[in-house]
């Protein structure tokens, strides 16, 4: 079975980057099909997908973020990252990294989740 855990800071400073890990075991990040998401719950708002990482090296980012968003991978170690440039408190969120099989973005397709990260920034 899966298993996604992610690190990084629990606190980042206005204007700068917010980069955060997520370890992956019990799979390989390449195996086809899959698409390995970030997504992020505001307090009190609903889910926000973020973007992602295919199986294939392939990233793909939500538009409205996409100007401040970049998804790598370390295929050694099983793990791929987010870096979410010149953040505002409107970025304070829990973050999460998730697993589906792509297609169209629906949560409930995501069949592995993180436990999820709170990333609170500062002003």
């Amino acid at each position: 079975q899966v298993q996604l855990q992610e690190s990084g800071p629990g606190l980042v400073i206005a204007s700068q980057t917010l980069s955060l890990t997520c370890t992956v075991s019990g799979g390989s990040i390449t195996t086809n099909y899959y698409r390995w998401s970030w997504i992020r719950q505001p307090p009190g708002k609903g889910l926000e997908w973020i973007g992602a990482i295919r199986y294939s090296g392939s990233t793909y980012y939500s538009p409205s973020l996409k100007s401040r968003t970049s998804i790598s991978r370390d295929t050694s170690k099983n793990q791929f990252s987010l870096q979410l440039s010149s953040v505002t408190p409107e970025d304070t969120a829990v973050y999460y990294c998730a697993r589906d099989l792509g297609g169209t973005i629906a949560y409930g397709d995501f069949t592995s989740w993180g436990q999820g990260t709170q990333v609170t920034v500062s002003s």
